[in-house]
């Protein structure tokens, strides 16, 4: 026999097609998430050493992001002939984020008030420490008016070497309008600035190769260091934090979907990779120029693009809303400290500025659930000790459960303003047009119109062409 014939009554993959599955970016990252998971669980100590992995993959994507927000948000509002667009589509996506971001700290609320995990557990306040808590979650937090003035940056280059979007968008959107009102001299440097942000994206479509790894060392790390046991303690919030979100996905995102023309299912498995990069890395931060490029594949115009997705990252954290409202009443319940209404809805009110300004990245749910303490007499900070240990387990469901929401208000938004391509949108979901990323060395091509296709990941010329009025 052969030995490229198989066994009578075998069946083998032909080795071709096993190495296309394998040069899928999905494939390799859910054969990592696996190994990492593996390596934790058999090597405690050697799944916690890998920690750095997953912190210097983060680390090289967050390098970028600054400057990718920076150069889309330029570019596409010098590109708009008419400015008060931009306005238009920034108070859309705000009044939609505040519809959202309440509509899932209410489910939350309603689970667990209904799921009761903490009730029961009658925890004795002195014996809780905030010693083995981060710095961030015992420090004092800031109130709304420091944080209206966090996003003022120093100056104009400390807003892209900062670790907040916020003032990035701030001076994105100043400089835009500045290049749209000088004419001729701010077209040539819009050129200039869709030039760099081609070489921008070819440097971030080299390091998205070493996802895989990202991914291995961090949910190692996470399995390693705090192992699946501390589940068995806090089973029941895990299990109910996860199920909300997955109800929130599927029920509340997937309602948006539908009245916007579009199905969730399909858009699920057009950012498989996202999602599972997000799974292995506890973050959304790393896929957010995949994710710009991803949207604009699928028909919503690049500065609908530019200027929602990096705004959802600190106002739309659906997850974070989530957990934060469970999380809180949870420590409530562990303690038998009892919440009125009155008491709770309060405590909603400051959530909705405690989960502002929280970036996509690992914990950021946590500082944000300890400002919320911090700002309520009712719970004291120690008691977040009690779910500091699960809380990584957590981490994953809310990335997950932002990045999707994310993309949902940004196809949303692109649909009220008239500037989505629908019979687009809907090809590339069914699998028909399939998003492959521009070679480096291809053309740049013109800016489309608001029903033409757009190029994957590729960066158009400035036009003066206005964007149109939504009906």
């Amino acid at each position: 026999m052969s030995r490229n014939e198989a066994a009578p009554g075998t069946v083998t993959a032909p080795p071709g097609r096993i190495r296309r599955m394998l040069s899928h970016l999905y494939i390799q990252c859910l054969i990592a998430v696996l190994l990492g998971a593996a390596v934790g669980g058999l090597w405690p100590s050697v799944g916690a050493d890998l920690k750095p992995l997953g912190d210097g993959f983060i680390a090289l994507v967050k390098m970028f992001i600054a400057p990718i927000i920076f150069c889309t948000v330029v570019h596409g509002i010098a590109s708009m002939g008419n400015a008060r667009a931009v306005g238009r589509v920034s108070l859309k996506a705000l009044v939609y984020f505040e519809v959202l971001t309440t509509v899932a700290m209410v489910i939350g609320l309603v689970v667990v008030n209904v799921v009761k995990p903490g009730s029961g557990l009658h925890v004795d306040l002195s014996t809780l420490s905030a010693k083995g808590l981060p710095p961030e979650a015992t420090t004092a937090h800031e109130g709304f008016a420091q944080f209206a003035l966090a996003i003022i940056p120093a100056t104009l280059i400390s807003a892209l070497t900062g670790n907040e979007i916020l003032p990035v968008l701030l001076v994105s959107v100043l400089f835009g309008f500045g290049l749209h009102a000088s004419g001729e001299a701010g077209l040539s440097i819009a050129r200039g600035v869709e030039k760099f942000s081609t070489v921008l994206f070819t440097l971030i479509r080299w390091i998205m190769r070493l996802a895989p790894i990202g991914a291995f060392g961090s949910m190692a790390f996470t399995i390693g260091n705090y192992g699946l046991g501390t589940l068995r303690h806090l089973a029941l919030l895990v299990g109910s934090f996860w199920l909300t979100a997955l109800f929130f996905v599927l029920v509340v995102l997937g309602t948006v979907m539908r009245l916007n023309g579009l199905r969730l299912l399909p858009f699920l498995r057009y950012i498989k990779e996202e999602l599972l990069i997000v799974l292995g890395t506890s973050s959304t931060e790393p896929v957010l120029p995949r994710m710009m490029a991803k949207l604009q594949h699928a028909g919503a115009s690049k500065p609908v693009v530019g200027i929602t997705l990096p705004a959802g990252y600190s106002f739309n954290l659906d997850g974070t809303a989530i957990y934060l409202t469970m999380g809180s009443v949870f420590l409530a319940q562990a303690l038998g400290v009892h919440l009125s209404l009155t008491q709770q809805l309060a405590m909603l009110a400051v959530m909705l500025l405690t989960s502002k300004g929280a970036a996509g990245v690992t914990g950021s749910g946590f500082i944000a659930l300890a400002a919320t303490l911090s700002a309520v007499p009712h719970v004291p900070a120690a008691a977040l000790a009690l779910v500091f240990g699960v809380d990584r387990f957590m981490s994953e469901a809310r990335a997950l459960t932002s990045l999707v929401g994310n993309g949902v208000a940004t196809l949303a938004v692109a649909r009220w303003e008239g500037e989505l391509d629908e019979d687009r949108a809907k090809a590339v979901l069914r699998g028909e047009i399939p998003y492959a990323p521009a070679p480096a060395h291809s053309a740049v091509p013109a800016e489309p119109g608001p029903k033409q296709t757009p190029a994957p990941e590729a960066l158009p010329e400035p036009t003066r062409d206005p964007v149109p009025v939504a009906r």
